[in-house]
């Protein structure tokens, strides 16, 4: 009686060593060894031939510490909303002072603001501007004044930003 347990079969080996994806030809080198050499040849003659050619020194090269010295020259108030008018003797301007309370695009809205502020504001108009954003679309702007003064103006702004507005003082100016 033959043992049959310790037989393997030839087909089973030969399967485990086989990989998938090989190729029946033998690998050849993707560059030769002359295309190789012609292009290092090349590379250096040109690295060669650009250092004398353009006499190119980069040791030449040097490079400096620079240092920023930005100084702000300019009154405080310009980052404000206020305009500074300088005026000579020869020159008198006549300012008037304007707080705008608001810009809307319904005047439903701008009448409602007016009717808020109309017991302790005086003087408060409703006027169409248009806007310089959107062309061709007219506000709503609602602006009290005109003020004698700065102070005057400030007070009268105090008192709507008190009522949850954000207004913004105007000034208007001519040459006399």
């Amino acid at each position: 009686m033959k043992d049959f347990a310790r037989k393997t079969s030839k087909k089973r080996s030969y399967k485990k060593n086989k990989s998938v994806f090989r190729s029946k030809r033998q690998a050849s080198e993707l560059i030769s060894k002359q295309v190789f050499y012609f292009i290092v040849f090349i590379s250096l003659g040109l690295i060669s031939i650009s250092i004398f050619y353009f006499k190119t020194d980069v040791t030449s090269i040097q490079f400096e510490d620079s240092v920023n010295n930005v100084e702000f020259d300019f009154p405080s108030s310009l980052m404000e909303n206020s305009v500074l008018i300088e005026s000579t003797q020869e020159n008198k301007v006549n300012c008037e002072f304007y707080v705008q309370i608001g810009a809307y695009g319904n005047r439903k809205y701008a009448e409602e603001a007016e009717k808020m502020l109309k017991n302790e504001i005086e003087n408060i108009t409703i006027n169409i501007v248009y806007s310089t954003l959107q062309p061709g679309k007219p506000l709503n702007s609602v602006i009290t004044g005109p003020y004698q003064n700065r102070s005057g103006a400030n007070n009268a702004k105090e008192r709507i930003t008190k009522r949850g507005f954000d207004p913004r003082l105007r000034t208007l100016c001519k040459q006399i």
